[in-house]
């Protein structure tokens, strides 16, 4: 018991540290809409590659760029094409999940094959289709991760799903005569909040990831738009002479993936009751 409440306890300093650092990219990316040091794409040719200094706290780009200021302008694209993608995963996969696992028969083995021909296709490979067909771009990169999401959260709403539509207060609420759609709306969706909650930070964290991957590889966010791929992507060529440029957006990416599993682990820790007997068992 000793053991179980301290490992609860580290998974507690986890998720607040998870939050923190979350809270903070949020922050960051918030205050960029409305001030950054100097205008991200604004070139001094002449302070190009300076190191930290009081007017520039990160120093400057290749071509004199505020480093410190496109890393907010950033911060800000990445967690906005991250959150849209996200919530077109959430806003399609779990009514599709919900109805699998309310209706079952052909509906429910339709919604799984289309999960399966979905999965077939990775987040990179849809937004090469997507951009052979339409351009590259932000709202490309959007519709490519939020495709990917789309059989994620109908995956994981219809398996929480079908595990209570068995439990009495459901069978209850059928005797009671509320139809199918009704009880996915009113008494399975709230029980199951949690799990998509955390399937959401998880994916949240996958996105800024997949965002980063497509911006590096000229699929996501075209200039003048900052992003923290794009910052990647130029500073390859500089790597030897100033390693600066590909450490800080690198470092940013990783500290923001790191905060967000954090946070999810802990909701999980916190959320999940499968999770109950382990602990009281350990």
């Amino acid at each position: 018991m000793v053991e179980a409440m301290g490992q609860r306890r580290r998974l507690g300093v986890a998720a607040w540290t998870g939050g923190a650092i979350a809270a903070l990219v949020l922050l960051v990316g918030a205050v960029s809409l409305v001030w950054t040091p100097h205008d991200p794409a604004v070139m001094d040719v002449a302070n190009k590659l300076s190191g930290p200094s009081w007017s520039h706290p990160l120093g400057t780009d290749h071509f004199g760029r505020d480093t410190l200021s496109q890393l907010m302008v950033g911060a800000r694209v990445s967690i906005a094409v991250s959150l849209v993608a996200v919530g077109l995963g959430v806003g399609l996969g779990v009514p599709l999940g919900l109805l699998a696992a309310a209706r079952a028969g052909w509906i429910d083995e339709a919604v799984m094959r289309f999960n399966d021909l979905a999965f077939a296709f990775p987040a990179l490979l849809t937004a090469v289709l997507i951009t052979a067909l339409l351009g590259p771009g932000a709202i490309n990169a959007i519709l490519a991760i939020g495709i990917f999401n789309i059989p994620v959260f109908a995956r994981v709403a219809r398996g929480a799903a079908l595990a209570l539509w068995t439990r009495p207060f459901i069978q209850a609420a059928r005797l009671a005569g509320r139809g199918r759609t009704r009880i996915s709306i009113e008494h399975i969706l709230p029980n199951i909040a949690g799990a998509l909650i955390v399937q959401g930070t998880i994916q949240f964290a996958l996105a800024v990831l997949a965002e980063a991957g497509l911006s590096y590889l000229g699929l996501g966010s075209q200039p003048p738009e900052v992003s923290w791929g794009r910052m990647l992507n130029e500073a390859q060529t500089f790597l030897f002479l100033d390693p600066r440029l590909a450490i800080l957006p690198g470092l940013a990416i990783v500290v923001t993936v790191l905060g967000l599993n954090l946070l999810g682990d802990g909701l999980r820790d916190r959320l999940d009751p499968r999770l109950e007997p382990r602990r009281g068992g350990r």
